[in-house]
C-alpha cells in the first residue's frame, strides 16, 4: 500500500519506511539546531555568514540530498529573510536549494555555505516545518501501526480456520515450518468438537484450536469397556538376567517411560514379546498407525522422515512409545540396517497391566486401612481418597523409621519389608524388641488424632517401603478423624444428631454425590428422569440449514432453524458415522448423547434431539450465538484478570453442576466455551465425559494434550480430579492467549512437561498474586491435593482469594453483568463466528453396521 500525503513530496509505503524516514528528519533537525547554536553565538562577528558544523566532516553517502532542477526550485515557496538577507527557499526534504555553486554542501554537511544562507528567523521556519513533519509521520506511523495490527488479526483468522477446513494442508505447512509434527488428523481424535482445528498453539503469531485426543484401543480385541479390558488374559514371556536388564535401563532411559513406577516397569519387563526383523525391512512405517512400544536388543535401525535421515538406533533404546497411549499415525520410519531383534509390547497390554497394578494396588491399600480401627468406619469414597493421599517413602535395612520420645504427625502403612519395634523399659539399658511388623501393619494412627510423642521406636530389618500420610493432609482431604468418628456414612438414613447439622453445608457434597450415585445404581444411567424438553417432537426434517458455525475432523456444526418458526435457532453437530467408526469413538459418542440429553443448567450448553440416516449423526443443541471464547481470547490476544474470573467461575458452576451427578468432564478449554447471546458463558461438547462411580476411577486416555492431567498421561487411573487440573491450565490460558504447556510439534514433550509440573513454568508480570496461587493449587501434581477435590469440595475454589469479593449468588442466578456482552441481532445472526468455511463436498459412504442403533 502506498499513499502520498499533502505536504508529503515522497510516498508512505509502510510503518518501517515511516520509521526510516522519522530518523532522518531527527538528525536534520539536530544538525540544523547545531548549526543555530554556532549562528547565535558568533553572530556579531558573522552577521552576513555562518555554517552548520556536526560531529562528522561529511555525511554518509545514504544521507547525501539530492540537487534540484532549477525549473523544480522555482516551483516552490519562497519565504523573505530579515536583517537584509536575500530571500529562502523552502525545499521539501531530501532536496538541496539551488544557489550559487559555492552553496553545493548539503545542510548538515559541515563545510562552509554561502553568504547570507540563513537566519535565526529562517531558522525557526525551519524548525517549525520539521516538528510538523515529524507530527505528521508520527500520526502515518499510527495509522499504519493499526492497520498492520488489524491485518494481523485477519491473517490469525484466516490461518485458524485453514487449519479447519483444510488439515492437510496446514499439517504440509507445519512441517515445513517446524520440520516435525504429529499427523493428528488420524491420531484418536475425540468427537469432542466438529468445530475444533487441529492441535496446535505454538505460535503466538498464527493460533490454533486445540484438538482432543482419544486411547481407545486399536488392538484386535476391540474392547468396549475397561471392565473388559482388566478381564482381558495376557501371557508373561520368559526372558533372561541380561534381556531383562537390558529392557529395564531403556524404559528408565526413556523420559516418558522413566516416570513409571517400579512395580509397573516389571509387569512391562515380564510381558514384552522378542520379534526378529531381517536387514533392509521396515520396523515401523511413517503414515502408519501406531500399536507397539519397541525396545532395540540387537543390531542397527535408523530414523527417517520424508526421506531425511533423523539418526541411528543402538541396541538398548526404546522407541515407539507415544502408540501405547493412544492411537496415533507414526511420524517417522524405522528401518533395519542389520538383523535385528526386537522386544515388544502392544498398547492393550499396556493398558491392561496400568489398570490391574492400579486397582490391585488401590484395593490393597484400602484393605489396610479398614484395619486400622479409627478409619475403618469411613465410607468408601474416603477410603479411596485416603489411599490416593498416600505418599511412598523407602528405608534401608537398618535405618530408624521413627524414634521414641519425637513429636509425629504421620501414619505409616507397612507396604514391603519388616520392621522390628523397641522400647524402653524401666531398669532395662537398651530398648526392647517388643515385636515385629510385616507387610500389612500400620503404626502411628494416634498421630492422625492429635500431635503426641512417640511412645517406641521401628527399625527396618529389611529394606521397607512404607505408605505415609501426615496430620495436616489428612484434615484437608478429609476432615477431623476426631467428628468423623461421630458420624455414621452407611446408606441407610440414620437420626442425624446436631453436629451433622451444623455442617450439613460442609458435606452436602459428598451427600448430593450419594444420592445420585443411589440412583443411578438402582435405575443406570439411562433411566434417570431427562429434564422438560419442549423441542424432543422435533425431527430432522423439520429445520433448515441456515450458515456453518464451525468445522472439524467428525463434521461440521450448522445453524438450522424451524421451519414452522423461524425465530426457533439451533446448533446442529453433524458427525459422519464412517469416520466416528474409523476412529473407534463410538462409545464416546453414545456417551455424549446419553449424558448430554440429561443436562439441564445455565452453564451448560443444552441438548435437545438426536437424529441419525446411513451417514450421518445428529444433535440439535442449543444455539450460543456470542460465539466461541476462544476466538474472542484470540483476537484479543489475553484477557483482563476481571473476565479471567467471570469465565472462571462459569466454568466452575458448570464442573459442579456435572461432579454433583457423578460425571467427568475431561475437555474443558475456551474452545469448548461459548458465549449466549447476553454474554453469558457455557460448556459444550461432551464427547469425553463420563459417568463414574463415587470411590471409582477410570483409564481412558483422553483429553486436550495441552491440558491433560499427569495422572491421565501416567495411566494410574483417574476421575474428577482431572477437571480441576484443567481448569488451572484454562485460567493460565485466559490469562495468557496460550496454555503453559503448549505444542510445539513435539506431544511426548509436551507430556513430559506437564509431569514437571506447573511450578516450572515462568509467569508474566502482569498477572497478580492471587491468580497464580489459584493456578498452583488446582494444577498440584497429587490429584489429593488440588483445590476443590477435598474436604470441601468445590467449595474452596470458590473462597479463594483470586474471587474475593466475587457475587457468586448473582453470577448463579445470571443477574451479574457479563464482561463482554457480544452483538446479536437475531436467532440468525453468525456475525461471532468464523465464516470462511467452504461447502462441504466430501460425502461419506453410508455406515450400516448397527452400532449406532440407540442412539
Amino acid at each position: 500500500m502506498s499513499s502520498t500525503r499533502r505536504g508529503f513530496p515522497f510516498p508512505v509505503t509502510s510503518s518501517s519506511s515511516s520509521r526510516n524516514l522519522l530518523k532522518q528528519q531527527n538528525s536534520l533537525l539536530s544538525r540544523d539546531s547545531a548549526g543555530a547554536s554556532h549562528h547565535a553565538s558568533n553572530d556579531s562577528l558573522h552577521r552576513s555568514q555562518f555554517g552548520y558544523h556536526s560531529g562528522s566532516s561529511q555525511q554518509s553517502p545514504a544521507m547525501q540530498p539530492k540537487q534540484v532542477s532549477p525549473s523544480r526550485s522555482n516551483q516552490m515557496p519562497v519565504h523573505s529573510g530579515t536583517n537584509g538577507s536575500s530571500p529562502r527557499l523552502h525545499r521539501p526534504v531530501g532536496q538541496q536549494d539551488s544557489l550559487s555553486p559555492t552553496s553545493a554542501t548539503a545542510v548538515g554537511g559541515g563545510g562552509p555555505v554561502s553568504p547570507g544562507h540563513m537566519t535565526a528567523e529562517a531558522w525557526f521556519i525551519r524548525k517549525q516545518q520539521y516538528e510538523l513533519l515529524i507530527e505528521q509521520l508520527q500520526q502515518a506511523l499510527e495509522t499504519k501501526d493499526h492497520e498492520i495490527e488489524l491485518l494481523k488479526k485477519q491473517l490469525d483468522k484466516a490461518k485458524s480456520v485453514l487449519s479447519v477446513t483444510n488439515p492437510s494442508l496446514q499439517q504440509k505447512a507445519e512441517r515445513a515450518v517446524q520440520g516435525t509434527t504429529i499427523d493428528e488428523d488420524d491420531m484418536g481424535v475425540g468427537v469432542n468438537g466438529a468445530g475444533n482445528a487441529i492441535a496446535g498453539g505454538g505460535s503466538q503469531d498464527a493460533p490454533k484450536k486445540k484438538q482432543g485426543v482419544s486411547g481407545e484401543s486399536s488392538s484386535k480385541f476391540s474392547l468396549g469397556s475397561s471392565r473388559r479390558l482388566q478381564d482381558l488374559e495376557i501371557a508373561k514371556v520368559e526372558k533372561d538376567f541380561r534381556s531383562k536388564h537390558l529392557i529395564k535401563d531403556a524404559l528408565y532411559d526413556n523420559d516418558f517411560l522413566a516416570n513409571l513406577d517400579s512395580t509397573q516397569t516389571r509387569e512391562i519387563i515380564d510381558y514384552m514379546y522378542p520379534i526378529d526383523v531381517i536387514a533392509d525391512s521396515y520396523i515401523i512405517q511413517q503414515g502408519d498407525e501406531g500399536n507397539h512400544l519397541y525396545v532395540l536388543a540387537e543390531g542397527e535401525a535408523e530414523a527417517v522422515r520424508d526421506d531425511k535421515l533423523l539418526g541411528k538406533i543402538t541396541p538398548g533404546k526404546a522407541f515407539g512409545e507415544l502408540a501405547i497411549l493412544y492411537n496415533c499415525t507414526r511420524t517417522a520410519s524405522v528401518k533395519a540396517l542389520t538383523d535385528t531383534k526386537l522386544w515388544v509390547l502392544d498398547r492393550s497390554v499396556f493398558q491392561v497391566i496400568m489398570m490391574r497394578s492400579g486397582l490391585q494396588r488401590q484395593e490393597e491399600i484400602v484393605n489396610f486401612l479398614r484395619s486400622v480401627p479409627d478409619l475403618k468406619n469411613l465410607d468408601e469414597e474416603k477410603l479411596a481418597k485416603v489411599a490416593d493421599a498416600l505418599e511412598v517413602e523407602y528405608y534401608s535395612a537398618g535405618n530408624y523409621v521413627i524414634h521414641e520420645g519425637e513429636t509425629g504427625d504421620t501414619f505409616f502403612v507397612l507396604y514391603e519389608g519388616q520392621v522390628k519395634v523397641t522400647q524402653k523399659m524401666p531398669g532395662k539399658g537398651e530398648p526392647q524388641m517388643v515385636r515385629l511388623l510385616e507387610k500389612g501393619c500400620y503404626f502411628g494412627e494416634k498421630a492422625l488424632l492429635q500431635e503426641e510423642r512417640r511412645t517406641a521406636t521401628i527399625i527396618a530389618i529389611t529394606d521397607v517401603e512404607c505408605l505415609t500420610l501426615d496430620r495436616d493432609s489428612f484434615v484437608q482431604l478429609i476432615g477431623d478423624l476426631r467428628e468423623l468418628k461421630e458420624r455414621d456414612y452407611g446408606d441407610e438414613e440414620r437420626k442425624a444428631s446436631s453436629k451433622e447439622t451444623r455442617n450439613e453445608h460442609r458435606h452436602s457434597y459428598y451427600h448430593n454425590r450419594r444420592r445420585y450415585m443411589r440412583t443411578h445404581r438402582e435405575k443406570g444411567p439411562s433411566q434417570i428422569p431427562l429434564p422438560k424438553n419442549e423441542y424432543s417432537h422435533v425431527q430432522l426434517t423439520d429445520v433448515e440449514v441456515l450458515a456453518t458455525l464451525g468445522q472439524g475432523g467428525f463434521g461440521r456444526v450448522l445453524l438450522v432453524q424451524l421451519k414452522t418458526d423461524p425465530t426457533k435457532t439451533f446448533a446442529l453437530k453433524c458427525m459422519k458415522k464412517m469416520h466416528v467408526v474409523k476412529q473407534r469413538q463410538q462409545e464416546h459418542v453414545l456417551s455424549e448423547k446419553n449424558i448430554t440429553l440429561r443436562l439441564n443448567n445455565p452453564f451448560v450448553c443444552r441438548m435437545y434431539a438426536t437424529f441419525k440416516d446411513r451417514k450421518y449423526l445428529y444433535m440439535m443443541m442449543e444455539a450460543c450465538l456470542g460465539g466461541e471464547l476462544w476466538t474472542i481470547l484470540r483476537d484479543r490476544n489475553y484477557f483482563e484478570e476481571d473476565l479471567v474470573r467471570f469465565y472462571t467461575a462459569c466454568a466452575v458452576l458448570a464442573l459442579e453442576y456435572l461432579h454433583d451427578r457423578c460425571i467427568i468432564y475431561r475437555d474443558l478449554k475456551p474452545e469448548n466455551v461459548l458465549l449466549d447471546s447476553t454474554g453469558y458463558a457455557k460448556i459444550a461438547d461432551f464427547g469425553f465425559a463420563k459417568d463414574i462411580e463415587t470411590a471409582r476411577k477410570t483409564w481412558t486416555f483422553c483429553g486436550t494434550p495441552q491440558y491433560i492431567a499427569p495422572e491421565v498421561i501416567l495411566n494410574k487411573g483417574h476421575d474428577h480430579a482431572v477437571d480441576y487440573w484443567a481448569l488451572g491450565i484454562y485460567v493460565f490460558e485466559l490469562s495468557t492467549g496460550n496454555p503453559p504447556f503448549d505444542y510445539n510439534g513435539d506431544q511426548l514433550q509436551v507430556y513430559n512437561n506437564i509431569l514437571r509440573g506447573l511450578g516450572v513454568v515462568e509467569f508474566p508480570r502482569r498477572i497478580s498474586r492471587n491468580c497464580q496461587s489459584l493456578m498452583k493449587r488446582l494444577c498440584k501434581a497429587n490429584p489429593v491435593e488440588r483445590l476443590g477435590y477435598q474436604r470441601n469440595g468445590i467449595s474452596d475454589i470458590k473462597r479463594h482469594k483470586f474471587f474475593q469479593g466475587f457475587d457468586w449468588t448473582s453470577l448463579a442466578n445470571r443477574t451479574l453483568p457479563p464482561p463482554i456482552k457480544p452483538s446479536v441481532a437475531g436467532p440468525t445472526d453468525v456475525s461471532n463466528f468464523d465464516q470462511e468455511f467452504p461447502p462441504d463436498n466430501d460425502i461419506p459412504p453410508d455406515e450400516l453396521s448397527g452400532w449406532d442403533v440407540n442412539f
